[in-house]
């Protein structure tokens, strides 16, 4: 009798394909753990300054700035960039170099290379007038799920002087990263190391981060209320120092009227804020900024114009 029912054998019923895990993603680089709480708070912002970029060609592009301030001499401030053809995201490409120097001479300077699709480096240079101050060379490895970091800076064979960064993050699940720093100087008479634990924990809308070591600790937290608004929260605390530090930051964007507002208050009594405007359709930004420290009895204020 054949079957009547119309029933498939067992051992044809389809099978389910076991159901594939998506990759940890990379952690980034240990220097962004606390980029998203810190583009919160406003720059400081003191007398007038005038900001005019002009993009040259598809890779080049240059930047003067004029500033004028009641601390110090008026100063002029020469950037150039160079970006190359290799873009990995909207935000990074290679080579790029970028250097900026001001009315005095002195120079800085940053180059960054792609060797290989996961090995990266960038070599820093800082001059004052015709004195080397700063070199540093970093090279970093960025794995599927983790990133190694690998910092000289100011070697001096001869006078047996270094300072060495490592840094390594490990992705372990989609929301949770931690890894570590570790920091070593010598000098003649001096040698030391610290060592700094680190973890990230991210959710949909808030980012939590915190840093613990034998130097102090740094915890931030960042939430992302809507579009319009996003909050940040910062602790820091110096142990060599022995002071500690709350800041609590705001950002607002009113995109109907191309406006943006950020402002702080923190723990030393400080409140500040700074106004962004965008003039469209003229390529021309507006920003006034004022801070104010209620402990010392300091106010200072600025406005700056960049156009381009």
């Amino acid at each position: 009798m054949g079957n009547t029912l119309g029933l498939a054998p067992m051992g044809a019923l389809p099978r389910r394909s076991p159901r594939r895990e998506e990759p940890l993603p990379n952690p980034g680089s240990f220097d962004e753990l606390h980029r998203l709480c810190k583009d919160v708070f406003p720059a400081q912002m003191e007398g007038v300054k005038l900001v005019v970029n002009k993009v040259l060609s598809s890779h080049f592009q240059v930047a003067h700035t004029v500033h004028m301030s009641a601390l110090g001499l008026p100063g002029y401030h020469l950037h150039a960039a160079y970006a190359g053809d290799w873009q990995l995201s909207p935000t990074e490409v290679f080579p790029t170099v970028v250097g900026d120097m001001d009315s005095s001479g002195s120079l800085n300077a940053q180059v960054l290379l792609l060797l290989a699709e996961r090995l990266r480096a960038k070599a820093v240079f800082q001059t004052q007038q015709a004195k080397f101050l700063t070199w540093q060379f970093d090279g970093e490895y960025r794995g599927d799920d983790y990133t190694a970091t690998l910092t000289l800076g100011n070697p001096d064979l001869i006078g047996e002087s270094v300072i060495m960064v490592a840094h390594f993050l490990q992705s372990l699940t989609h929301r949770l990263v931690l890894g570590g720093e570790l920091v070593y100087h010598r000098r003649p008479g001096e040698e030391g190391a610290i060592l700094t634990l680190a973890g990230k924990y991210s959710a949909l809308h808030w980012v939590a981060t915190l840093n613990v070591g034998s130097g102090g600790a740094h915890a931030s937290y960042y939430h992302r209320a809507n579009e319009q608004v996003q909050v940040g929260v910062e602790f820091e605390a110096n142990t060599r120092l022995q002071d500690t530090t709350f800041s609590f930051g705001y950002h607002l964007t009113l995109p109907q009227a191309n406006m943006m507002f950020r402002g702080l208050v923190d723990s030393n009594w400080c409140v500040g804020a700074v106004l962004e405007k965008k003039m469209p359709p003229l390529p021309v930004t507006l920003a006034l900024g004022a801070f104010l420290n209620h402990w010392r009895n300091r106010f200072h204020c600025g406005f700056s114009i960049t156009v381009g």
